[in-house]
């Protein structure tokens, strides 16, 4: 059974939590974000949000960015992870987890290899082009 959540009158699937917070990532022009579905491979979440920033102030913008909007948008947040050198920062949704890296321990890590097994989900493309939009 899919995991919902109440954000102002909608339901969230945990699915479409993730692209939310794809969404919240492209704001602050997050680098190749990707969601990996892990829903037969584990049984604390659901899907993967992983991106990364160009440097260790873009990594805490897109972090407390991340955190803002999840607020706003009434998103529950079950825990957090700040590391202060902002190599790897991460945002636990309870069945959504967002990574945030710098690019070198993103290729350090890389969890898209690590999770290899796991299914890279599509993004819509209106994430994208609603924030390209609005740079015009």
């Amino acid at each position: 059974m899919p995991r919902k959540l109440k954000e102002r009158n909608l339901e969230l699937d945990s699915k479409q939590k993730a692209f939310k917070i794809v969404e919240f990532v492209i704001g602050k022009k997050a680098n190749k974000p990707i969601v990996l579905e892990l829903k037969k491979l584990s049984r604390s979440f659901d899907y993967f949000v992983i991106c990364s920033g160009d440097s260790e102030r873009q990594v805490r913008a897109i972090y407390e960015e991340a955190i803002r909007l999840s607020k706003e948008n009434r998103i529950d947040i079950h825990h957090i992870e700040d590391d202060v050198s902002s190599n790897w920062l991460l945002i636990d949704y309870f069945d959504v987890i967002l990574h945030i890296f710098n690019q070198e321990a993103r290729d350090y890590y890389n969890l898209e290899e690590v999770w290899s097994e796991a299914k890279r989900v599509g993004l819509p493309r209106k994430l994208f082009l609603e924030k390209t939009k609005n740079k015009v």
